[in-house]
């Protein structure tokens, strides 16, 4: 690897920075206390600060030289609703509150990296950095983009990053085009009419009902959809009914839907309202369908892709990048930043859980899982590649980067 010594150097101040933050989860549009240790941190590095975008959300400001060309950097910020069960020195101090997808590390690699660029300007622009709240189902990207973050603060691309447990810490992996699904939700009431389970000709029985529209729904991935495309239906929650010998008025059903393309998912809502309006219909039954689109697809723009990559085997070396790494169907409200302006997301591995410090929970050190920890050795890999990809985005050179 070819670090930063500064950084490197910088490493326990990061690392405390982290912890601290692991250590005071706020969940979306609550990270009041983060932002401001985020600012206070910029401002005392020299660095100007606007605040209020998305809520909560920080943007640090650096520029140096002539050159219009700006470089925008993100970190989102929130935590989840969830109780960790680690025991360690920098555990949550909020029951119900936790960083289990490490967003406090994706906060201070940043952070890192704001320190290291405000000293040393080795670049001719401006840099962003985008301290985002409200990720974990908040979409704080659309929100920071309604707020004028593009509008007033114009960048040529944006680029992001979430670290990926389960793979080598400090490799990264990245790929053209779709990188992660959109994620959708539904909402399916069917109203039948209740009846004595004794006499069931008497009513309309809506669990059947529901049965057959969740069991016609599958076919729509596999007899609708291009084979080649892939897609995600699942119904994961039915309510119905409240006691053995009656036949309820209505069920629900709950649900996401996964896709990596907006064509996708326009088809598989169509295709779901229709199956649902006629079986309910076949049945004499009525139906109420809500269809929620969430964050849509995350696609990385093959130009910006590539220049990240070569960052990425500058940094890490080539045997350390996997640049065709596979999809997931796991979402990220990045990709509303990706709709707006050419950028790249890009995962950086994390390890199989053995960094954790004594006095984690006995479960793996999965992203939503309340064993989780991020791992610190990253801290300055990340902090490198944020710093190396602004200086040679914003080179001193009368030939930019890009």
């Amino acid at each position: 690897m070819k670090l930063i010594d500064p950084i490197i150097q910088f490493h326990a101040d990061i690392q405390q920075i982290r912890r601290d933050i692991h250590a005071h989860p706020e969940l979306c549009y609550e990270e009041h206390r983060t932002s401001d240790v985020i600012a206070h941190k910029l401002q005392e590095w020299g660095i100007p600060v606007v605040r209020g975008l998305g809520g909560t959300g920080v943007l640090g400001i650096i520029r140096h030289g002539t050159s219009p060309r700006a470089i925008g950097l993100r970190a989102d910020m929130d935590a989840l609703p969830m109780q960790e069960i680690n025991t360690f020195a920098h555990t949550s101090q909020h029951a119900g509150k936790m960083h289990a997808c490490g967003h406090d590390g994706h906060t201070a690699m940043l952070l890192g990296a704001a320190w290291y660029l405000s000293q040393h300007k080795e670049f001719d622009g401006t840099v962003y950095l985008i301290f985002q709240p409200a990720e974990e189902g908040g979409a704080g990207a659309r929100r920071m983009i309604e707020d004028g973050l593009f509008r007033d603060y114009p960048m040529d691309a944006v680029f992001g990053m979430h670290n990926w447990p389960g793979v080598a810490a400090g490799t990264f992996g990245v790929t053209s085009g779709p990188m992660m699904a959109s994620s959708n939700e539904f909402e399916v009431v069917v109203k039948g009419k209740g009846a004595h389970a004794a006499q069931p000709h008497k009513g309309i029985d809506p669990i059947i009902v529901a049965i057959q529209i969740a069991q016609s729904w599958q076919t729509i991935v596999s007899r609708n959809a291009s084979p080649l495309e892939a897609a995600v239906l699942s119904v994961t929650q039915i309510h119905s009914g409240s006691a053995t010998n009656v036949i309820p008025d209505d069920a629900t059903m709950i649900g996401t839907v996964r896709a990596f393309s907006t064509d996708m998912i326009d088809l598989i809502e169509k295709r779901m309202r229709q199956i649902a309006e006629h079986t309910a219909l076949a049945f004499d039954a009525e139906i109420e369908f809500t269809f929620k689109r969430n964050y849509p697809p995350l696609i990385n723009h093959a130009r910006e892709t590539a220049f990240a990559a070569e960052v990425m085997r500058a940094v890490v070396g080539a045997d350390r990048v996997n640049d065709h790494v596979e999809p997931t169907m796991g979402a990220e409200d990045f990709a509303f930043m990706l709709q707006d302006k050419p950028g790249c997301y890009a995962f950086l591995g994390n390890g199989d859980g053995d960094h954790r410090d004594r006095g984690h929970g006995l479960g793996p050190c999965n992203l939503h899982n309340p064993s989780y920890d991020f791992n610190d050795d990253l801290l300055p890999v990340g902090a490198t590649y944020w710093v190396t990809l602004a200086e040679t985005y914003l080179k001193k050179s009368d030939t930019a980067a890009m």
